[in-house]
C-alpha cells in the first residue's frame, strides 16, 4: 500500500479521510488521487466514461470490470457478472449479442458493428492469453533459426489433445489437457453449453516445429533445460551422503530429503536420572503432607485453640495450591531447533525465499512513561532482523496518539536506512544499537573485514546524534502549546485531543520507494493510532492489539504475527527463524498456535533482590507446561499463527477406525436397550463434532459458498446468508473477511491502494467491533487488564497447542522495574487480572469443558489465577509467630518422636523438592531463594491490594486505583534499588516486619526474665518468626541500609499499626482459655 509518505487519518463513521503531506507546506490532498480501481479479471485499471465517472458494468453489485473484459464476457462468456451472477446490460456504445432487448436509449446503429476499434480477439483472447504466459514466452515472433526442424529435440515427446493420435507412434505420445477442460482456469468462464463440448484430438507432425503449435518457443526451451538442470542438482543432494535407493531418487520432494525432509525441531524430555528422582520425591512429600495433616487435626492446642485453627486452614490451603502449581510439572521436556534445515528446505539457492511472513506489533501508550528512545530501539532491532526484508512488516502502535512518538518513528525509519546495512553488512549482536555500544566485551573478536572499526566508529556517531534529535523531541514535548500541536505543513496534529482524534496511519518504510543508504530495500515500517471517541470502550492494550491485527490483515496479512511491547528488542537476530522452526515444520507445525519465549531483562542488580527476572517461572514452570499442551501466553515475545487468533479450532487429525467384534450375543434386553442408549448418545456428539467441526472448517469453503450460494436457496439469498454470519463475527469489512479466508497469508488480489487506505481506516474505527465477537472469541479476549492469560487459555480451550522456545542466545530482552515500589505495582496489575479472570465467565475452574484442554493444563490455569487468593492465608500466617512470642501460647502441641520424624520428613522433602527443580532445570539456588522471599513480599502487598480491588471492581464496579510517583535518583547505576517511593503496597510487609520483631524482643526478654526452663519453647516460636523476618529481608535491608530514602509516613504508619495492634492484644488475649482464675503460689514470706 503507497501513502506516498503522507499520514493518513480519518474516520469510518465521520465519513472523514484526508492525506495529509507532512513534508510539502500548505498542501492537503484528498484521497480522489488515488480512486483509480483495478479490473478483476485482467488486473487493468478501469477507464472513465466521457462523464468523468468510472465505468461500470454490473448495475446491480458495481464489480469493478474493465470495458474490453465486458464486452468479451458479453460476446464469448456467459453473459453475466463474475460476482452477482446478473445478466449484463448493453451499456451505450457496446455492441449488441444475442439476448439484448431494444432498448431505443442504448441503441447506437452508428457503431452496432463496428469492430475496427474494437477488436475482441486482441482483448479476449491476445491480452489475456498473453498476461498468464508471460513466463512461457519472451516474444511472439518466430525466426528461421526455430522454425528449423533440426533445432528440434527428438526427445521431446509429441503433443495431443486430451487423446492419442494412432498415427503417430506410441513413443512419441504425450498428452496435455487444454487449459479450459478438467477444472482448467480461463480467464472468462464459457457458456453453460460448452461445458460439454469435445475436443477432437489435434494430431503433430514431427517434421514440423512444435512452435508452428504454438509449443517449442526459446522460452520452452529454456524452461525444459533449467528442469534437466534441477533435476541433476537434485540427485546431487542425494548422491552427497550415499544412494538412498532407486525410488526416492525420482521422489517429487527431493529438494527436500536428506536435512531438508528431517524435522525442524526436536522434542528431548529430561534425562531419566534427573525427572525420575524428582518425581518419586513429589509422591514421598504428598504422602508426608497427608500424615502431617493427619496428626496436626488430630492434636489440637486446646488452649490456644484459634492459633491453632487458624495455621491448620492456612496450611491446608498452602498445600492445595503447592499440588496445583507441582503437577504441571510433572512432564517437563526443552526443545532444539534446526536452523539449517529451515534454510535448506524454504531458501533454495537461487530461488526466492518460502519462509513465511511475519507481521510484527510493537505497543505503546505515553511516551513520557515508555522513553520513544526505547521504542525507537525496539522498532530498529525489528527492521534489521535475519530475516527475508519482504517478509517483515513492523506496526507500531500508539494508542496515546502521541505527536512525540509520530515524530521520533520518524527519526527512526530515517536512521534505519544507515542502521540496518551496517547490521546485516558486519552481523552484529544484538541489533538494537542503545544495547550494542554499551556491551561491555571485545568487540573485535571474530570480525576479520578490515573497514569495521572504522564503519563502527561512524555508526556510533551517527547514533549519539540521533540520540540527541530524539531527546531534543523529549525536551520540547516537556510543554504542550495551548493551541496544540501543529504538523508541518501547518496542519494541526489530529491526536491533539488523546481521547477524541480520528484513526491515523503512516507508511514510513516499504513500498513507496524508501531504500537503506546501499539501494537495498527495507522491511515495512507502519505507525498506527486507532480511532478514540468519547462514550467506546476502546479495552485498553487488548484493543490496540485487535485493531493491529486487523489493519495489519488489510496492508499485508501475514499468516504469522510476532507482539512485543516497546522496551523488548530483538537479542537474537534469527528469533524468527527459530519460531518458523516450529511454526513451518510439515509434520507437528499445523497445530501450533504461538511459540512464547522467556523474557530476559537488561539493567538488573547482580542479586536480582525483588526477583524481577522471574527465573523459576521461566525455566521451570514453562518447561514442565511444554510437556503437557504448551506454556501459558504471557504478553509479549510472542509469535502467533493468525488463523488461531481468529477464533478456529484446531486441525484434528483423522483417527483410524477402531476394531471392534461382533462376536457377543445380546445377552438380555436391558443390555440391548443399554447399547442402543450408548450408540445414540456417540451418534449425536458426533453429529456435534461435525457441526463443530464444519464451523471451524468455514473459512476453507466460505469464499465458494459466498460466490455460489447453497443449493435449493435463491441465489441471492444464499449469496447473503455467509457473507451476513462472516461480518457478524469480523466486522463490516469486505476486504478483511477475503483476508481471512487466505490461511497462507497475502492481500486479497485486485485491490487498489485507494480502498486499501479506506479498509484500513475502517477496520481502526471506534465502533468497528460493535456486534461482533472481537474480544469474546477473536483476537485478544477482554475482560482483564491480563489479557495475554485470557488470550491464551482460549486459543488452548480450541484445541491448539502452544511451543515454548529458549534459544541458547536469548531472543528478546527487555526493562524491568528496579524499583521495589513500581515492581510491586507490576505485580499488582498482574494479580488483578487474575482476580478479574476468577470472578469472570471464562474461569478456568468451570469454563471450558469437553474441549480441547488438557486436564493438567486446565490445573495450571487455575493455579495462575487464584494465587491471589493465597495472600489471605499467608497475612495469616505471617502475623502468628508475633502473636505466639507475645502471649506465649504456640500453634503445636508438645511435640513427640513422631512429630519430630514428621516435621523432619516434610522439611528434608521440601529442601529436595527444591534441589532437584534447580537441578533438571538449570536454576541457581539464589534464584530460588529470591523467587521464595519476593512471594511472601508479594503475597502480603500486591495480592492482597489485588484482591480488594477486584471484588471492588466486579462487584460493587468500584474503580480503584494505586499509583506511583515517580522521584528521581541519579547516585548510581543501581540508585533505585533501595529507594521506597510513597505506594499504600509498602505499609502491610512494614507492618508485619516489625510486629515480627517486636515479638522476638518480647519473647527474648521474657526468657530471660523467667530463667532457664523457658528457653526450650521459645525456639520454636522464635524459628517461626526468624522465617518471617528472611523472608522479609529486602524491606529490613532497605529500611537499614539507607534510612534516609524511607518515606517517614510509612514508619509513622507501619509503627502505629503495629502498636495499635499489640496493646490491644495484650489486653485482649482472646486465645488464653478463660476458665478460671489461676492462683499462683507467692514466692514472698510476708512473716
Amino acid at each position: 500500500m503507497d501513502t506516498k509518505g503522507r499520514l493518513v487519518a480519518g474516520s469510518h463513521n465521520r465519513n472523514e479521510f484526508v492525506l495529509i503531506n507532512a513534508d510539502e507546506i500548505g498542501r492537503v490532498t484528498s484521497v480522489k488521487e488515488l480512486t483509480a480501481q483495478i479490473c478483476q479479471i485482467c488486473g487493468d485499471e478501469i477507464e472513465f466514461t466521457e462523464d468523468g465517472e468510472a465505468f461500470v458494468a454490473c448495475n446491480e453489485c458495481a464489480f469493478p470490470v474493465c470495458r474490453p473484459c465486458y464486452e468479451y464476457e458479453r460476446r464469448e462468456g456467459n453473459q453475466s457478472c463474475p460476482q452477482c451472477k446478473t445478466r449484463y446490460k448493453r451499456i451505450k456504445g457496446s455492441p449488441r449479442v444475442d439476448g439484448d432487448e431494444d432498448e431505443d436509449e442504448f441503441d447506437d446503429l452508428d457503431r452496432e458493428f463496428d469492430y475496427n476499434g474494437r477488436n475482441p480477439h486482441p482483448f479476449g483472447e491476445g491480452v489475456h492469453s498473453s498476461r498468464h504466459n508471460i513466463n512461457r514466452t519472451v516474444s511472439g515472433i518466430t525466426n528461421s533459426s526455430e522454425l528449423d526442424p533440426s533445432a528440434v529435440n527428438s526427445e521431446i515427446p509429441l503433443l495431443t489433445y486430451g487423446q492419442e493420435d494412432d498415427t503417430i507412434s506410441a513413443d512419441k505420445h504425450a498428452l496435455i489437457v487444454p487449459p479450459f477442460m478438467n477444472g482448467g482456469k480461463r480467464i472468462h468462464s464459457m457458456p453453460s453449453s460448452d461445458s460439454s463440448m469435445t475436443l477432437p484430438p489435434r494430431p503433430m507432425d514431427p517434421k514440423k516445429d512444435l512452435a508452428v503449435y504454438g509449443y517449442g518457443t526459446v522460452a520452452w526451451k529454456e524452461r525444459m533445460e533449467e528442469w534437466k538442470r534441477n533435476q541433476n542438482d537434485k540427485l546431487q543432494v542425494v548422491k552427497h551422503q550415499g544412494d538412498k535407493g532407486g525410488d526416492e531418487v525420482f521422489d517429487p520432494d527431493l529438494p527436500k530429503m536428506d536435512e531438508g525432509r528431517q524435522p525442524l525441531s526436536r522434542k528431548m524430555p529430561i534425562s531419566s536420572s534427573k525427572i525420575s528422582p524428582y518425581r518419586i520425591v513429589i509422591l514421598l512429600r504428598m504422602a508426608i503432607l497427608g500424615l502431617f495433616f493427619h496428626y496436626r487435626i488430630l492434636h489440637p492446642v486446646h488452649d490456644a485453640y484459634g492459633l491453632w485453627l487458624t495455621s491448620i486452614i492456612c496450611e491446608i490451603w498452602f498445600a492445595v495450591s503447592w499440588i496445583f502449581d507441582q503437577l504441571p510439572k510433572w512432564f517437563p521436556i526443552t526443545r532444539e531447533t534446526y536452523l539449517d534445515r529451515l534454510s535448506l528446505r524454504y531458501e533454495k539457492e537461487g530461488n526466492p525465499s518460502e519462509l513465511a511472513a511475519v507481521d510484527i506489533y510493537v505497543s505503546t501508550v505515553d511516551p513520557l512513561k515508555e522513553p520513544p528512545l526505547i521504542t525507537a530501539n525496539t522498532v530498529l532491532s525489528i527492521l534489521a532482523v535475519d530475516y527475508p526484508i519482504d517478509k517483515v512488516a513492523c506496526y507500531v502502535s500508539d494508542d496515546g496518539a502521541a505527536m512525540l512518538t509520530f515524530e521520533a518513528l520518524s527519526e527512526t525509519s530515517e536512521f534505519a536506512r544507515k542502521w540496518v546495512p551496517f547490521c546485516k553488512k558486519f552481523k552484529i549482536e544484538p541489533r538494537a544499537p542503545e544495547w550494542y555500544f554499551a556491551q561491555k566485551f571485545d568487540y573485535l573478536r571474530d570480525k576479520v573485514e578490515p573497514t569495521f572499526v572504522r564503519e563502527r566508529r561512524a555508526m556510533k556517531r551517527e547514533y549519539e546524534e540521533f540520540k540527541v534529535r530524539i531527546n531534543a523531541l523529549v525536551a520540547m514535548a516537556q510543554k504542550v502549546p495551548e493551541e496544540g500541536w501543529t504538523m508541518q505543513d501547518g496542519t494541526p496534529w489530529p491526536g491533539n485531543n488523546v481521547r477524541d482524534h480520528p484513526g491515523m496511519i503512516q507508511v514510513f518504510l516499504g513500498q513507496n520507494g524508501v531504500r537503506d543508504m546501499e539501494g537495498n530495500e527495507l522491511p515495512r515500517l507502519i505507525y498506527v493510532s486507532r480511532e478514540k471517541r468519547p462514550g467506546f470502550d476502546h479495552h485498553k492494550k487488548a484493543g490496540a492489539m485487535n485493531a493491529l491485527m486487523r489493519v495489519s490483515a488489510v496492508i499485508s496479512n501475514a499468516p504469522y504475527m510476532l507482539n512485543v511491547d516497546c522496551d523488548h528488542y530483538i537479542n537474537n537476530s534469527k528469533a524468527l527463524r527459530e519460531a518458523m522452526c516450529f511454526m513451518m515444520d510439515p509434520q507437528s507445525g499445523k497445530k501450533i498456535c504461538y511459540v512464547q519465549f522467556p523474557q530476559r531483562f537488561d539493567g538488573i542488580d547482580r542479586h536480582d533482590r525483588y526477583s524481577n527476572r522471574n527465573v523459576v517461572f521461566f525455566d521451570i514452570n514453562m518447561k514442565g507446561l511444554d510437556g503437557i499442551q504448551g506454556p501459558i501466553y504471557v504478553g509479549t515475545g510472542c509469535v502467533f499463527r493468525r488463523q488461531a487468533l481468529y477464533g478456529y479450532d484446531a486441525p484434528k487429525k483423522a483417527k483410524p477406525p477402531g476394531k471392534t467384534c461382533n462376536c457377543w450375543p445380546t445377552l438380555c434386553f436391558c443390555c440391548s436397550f443399554c447399547s442402543k442408549t450408548r450408540k445414540k448418545n456417540k451418534k449425536s456428539k458426533d453429529n456435534k463434532k461435525k457441526t463443530k467441526g464444519r464451523e471451524a472448517s468455514t473459512q476453507i469453503h466460505a469464499l465458494e459458498n459466498i460466490e455460489e450460494g447453497i443449493e435449493g436457496i435463491d441465489n441471492e439469498k444464499s449469496a447473503l446468508m455467509p457473507q451476513v454470519k462472516f461480518e457478524k463475527k469480523f466486522g463490516q469489512s469486505p476486504v478483511f473477511i477475503a483476508s481471512t479466508l487466505l490461511e497462507q497469508g497475502g492481500v486479497p488480489t485486485g485491490t487498489s491502494s485507494a480502498s486499501l487506505l479506506k479498509e484500513a481506516i475502517h477496520v481502526i474505527s471506534c465502533g468497528y467491533e460493535d456486534k461482533t465477537e472481537w474480544g469474546k472469541e477473536i483476537g485478544w479476549i477482554y475482560g482483564s487488564v491480563t489479557e495475554d492469560i485470557l488470550t491464551g487459555f482460549k486459543m488452548h480451550c480450541h484445541g491448539w497447542r502452544s511451543v515454548y522456545c529458549i534459544p541458547k542466545r536469548p531472543a528478546f530482552k527487555g526493562s524491568a522495574p528496579i524499583n521495589l515500589s513500581d515492581r510491586l505495582h507490576q505485580v499488582l496489575r498482574w494479580a488483578l487480572g487474575s482476580v478479574e479472570i476468577f470472578l469472570s465467565r471464562h474461569c478456568p475452574i468451570w469454563y471450558g469443558y469437553g474441549c480441547g484442554l488438557k486436564p493438567l493444563e486446565r490445573f495450571s490455569y487455575i493455579n495462575s489465577i487464584v494465587y491471589p487468593l493465597t495472600s489471605l492465608p499467608l497475612i495469616a500466617y505471617c502475623t502468628l509467630p508475633a502473636i505466639c512470642l507475645l502471649t506465649g501460647k504456640f500453634i503445636v502441641p508438645e511435640i513427640s518422636n513422631y512429630a519430630s520424624i514428621l516435621f523432619m520428613g516434610l522439611f528434608i522433602s521440601i529442601a529436595a523438592t527444591s534441589i532437584l527443580e534447580m537441578h533438571w532445570g538449570g536454576v541457581a539456588i539464589d534464584d530460588l531463594w529470591r523467587n521464595e522471599q519476593f512471594w511472601v513480599i508479594g503475597g502480603v502487598s500486591a495480592h492482597f491490594f489485588a484482591l480488594i480491588q477486584g471484588l471492588l471492581k466486579v462487584i460493587f464496579g468500584v474503580n480503584t486505583n494505586f499509583t506511583v510517583t515517580s522521584k528521581a535518583a541519579d547516585d548510581g547505576e543501581f540508585s533505585d534499588l533501595y529507594l521506597f517511593k510513597w505506594t499504600s503496597l509498602l505499609i502491610p510487609p512494614m507492618t508485619l516486619l516489625i510486629i515480627n520483631l517486636i515479638g522476638v524482643v518480647v519473647g527474648i526478654s521474657d526468657a530471660i526474665s523467667n530463667g532457664y526452663e523457658s528457653w526450650g519453647p521459645l525456639f520454636g516460636r522464635l524459628f517461626f518468626a526468624i522465617w518471617v523476618i528472611v523472608h522479609l529481608y529486602p524491606f529490613l535491608k532497605g529500611f537499614m541500609g539507607k534510612q534516609q530514602g524511607v518515606p517517614t509516613i510509612i514508619i509513622v504508619w507501619s509503627i502505629l499499626l503495629a502498636s495499635i495492634f499489640s496493646l490491644l492484644w495484650v489486653r485482649i488475649n482472646p486465645f488464653v482459655s478463660r476458665d478460671g482464675v489461676v492462683l499462683e503460689v507467692c514466692g514472698l514470706d510476708c512473716n
